[in-house]
């Protein structure tokens, strides 16, 4: 009886969303409702109920500050920079697709998260006459590193909420992330023949270099980058060779304007990596036992960069308004979800849980943690929400398991985010984006290799490692 109360929330929560009858604001507002017959039963002996609520409360709108602030300073600074980023119609190559999808649509996503690189990507595909589900399966392709998408806030969130360090969660992702990677570039030649463009032999050998340079910057960067910025570094250095093979320019006036293009990036970049190296940076620390909020924090350092590149604009204020509008309901969201997280890992209901789950799966217990991610990025449509819905829990079983200890939340990580790419959310944005029929389903049976290829990836990781 206690377990059916304590899951509720999460079954809640996941059929509602899978369901399409409730957005996501809706959806966790009702699974924080069934949350509190679980709160109040699963407390220790003597705990208050209504001071456990607010502590909690408040201890997860600090935590959900920072990811909200990572949002809004990535659609400021997107809004900052839009101007530069029209999209030039080209004929349809496997170079071109390679290039708009994986790497330019990739590289936009790890800067500025929210889907922009997969519509992006779509733009793109389009104009060179790509359209229908293999263009839209094609975008999603660019939401591959989700977990360092938007400069990371996601996994910033996830390592917060159980206590463990961002930097050793993002470096644990990379390996898992990277092999994925390289599987999909067969799953990118299907779907270019099924747009009817050929890939020649000698054209994927040097897309599966590309692929595996992407996966050894990404694993790489850790150990010399804050690990917000390795999405940016894993993807950026790949995308400024091939565009150079693809368009080197040819006069003075193409090397301004590929320098307008790649400044603001460029710049955006030597900035987070100045904040990162700068010591003792004061802290806003309200709670003793979790991280504070740092003046040099990715968050602020996007802030006062899309700040300065919006005062040199002269419609930089109307574009700002527009792009907080944009962030209301996504920081509402993130909100709602980091406050029902803490509710569920403060009561020891997440613990509960993952303790019910690990003695009722016996041996197989370890290999539901790359299911459970899949499925809560899909149903939840982000990494934040992937994360704060489930990170608690995943990590409870794998402990309770007997995994190693970054070892489940980085699977978690891993699976969530790929999830997140190809989630309800997302594929309906970019069936409506195309408008011409495709539904969310033709989508994902393009992509089922690659929803395959996650589950794979992660179970080979437990027999593995675990």
């Amino acid at each position: 009886m206690i377990l059916a109360l304590q899951a509720a929330p999460l079954l809640l929560l996941v059929a509602l969303l899978a369901s399409g009858r409730a957005g996501p604001v809706p959806a966790v507002l009702a699974a924080l409702a069934a949350a509190l017959p679980a709160v109040l039963l699963t407390l220790p002996a003597g705990g208050a109920p209504l001071p456990f609520l607010a502590e909690e409360t408040a201890r997860g709108a600090f935590l959900a500050l920072k990811p909200i602030g990572v949002v809004t300073g990535g659609l400021l600074f997107h809004a900052a920079v839009t101007r530069e980023t029209g999209v030039v119609a080209r004929r349809a190559d496997p170079r071109r697709v390679f290039v708009a999808t994986i790497l330019a649509g990739g590289f936009l996503e790890s800067v500025t998260g929210f889907g922009v690189g997969a519509v992006f990507a779509l733009s793109a595909l389009r104009a060179m006459g790509i359209g229908g589900a293999p263009a839209g399966a094609m975008a999603l392709l660019a939401l591959t590193l989700v977990p360092w998408g938007g400069l990371g806030p996601g996994t910033a969130l996830g390592a917060a909420l159980i206590g463990m360090p961002a930097q050793a969660i993002a470096a644990a992702t990379a390996p898992p992330n990277a092999i994925w990677l390289l599987c999909l570039g067969p799953v990118l030649w299907r779907l270019c023949a099924a747009a009817g463009v050929a890939v020649p032999a000698r054209e994927r050998v040097a897309q599966m270099a590309s692929l595996a340079a992407v996966g050894a910057l990404l694993v790489a960067s850790h150990a010399i980058f804050p690990f917000e910025a390795a999405g940016i570094v894993a993807t950026g250095l790949p995308l400024l060779v091939l565009l150079w093979r693809l368009d080197p320019p040819q006069d003075g006036a193409a090397w301004r304007r590929a320098a307008r293009l790649l400044a603001p990036y460029a710049g955006l970049t030597a900035a987070l990596l100045v904040a990162h190296g700068i010591p003792g940076a004061p802290e806003w620390r309200p709670f003793a036992d979790l991280p504070g909020f740092p003046a040099t924090h990715v968050a602020v350092v996007l802030w006062v960069f899309a700040g300065a590149l919006l005062l040199l604009r002269a419609d930089g204020g109307a574009a700002a308004r527009v792009a907080l509008a944009r962030a209301k309901r996504p920081a509402l969201v993130m909100l709602l979800y980091v406050v029902l997280a803490r509710w569920m890992a403060g009561s020891g209901i997440a613990a509960s849980l993952a303790g019910a789950a690990a003695e009722g799966l016996g041996p197989a217990a370890p290999y539901a943690v790359p299911v459970l991610g899949l499925a809560s990025g899909v149903v939840t449509g982000s990494n934040v929400g992937s994360n704060a819905a489930l990170m608690p829990v995943q990590a409870a079983l794998g402990r309770a398991a007997g995994l190693p200890e970054l070892l489940a939340p980085a699977l978690h990580n891993f699976a969530g985010a790929a999830g997140a790419g190809m989630s309800f959310a997302v594929t309906a944005m970019i069936c409506g984006l195309l408008g011409d029929g495709t539904r969310p389903a033709a989508l994902w049976r393009l992509l089922a290799p690659s929803l395959a290829a996650v589950l794979l990836i992660g179970w080979i990781s437990v027999a593995w490692l675990g």
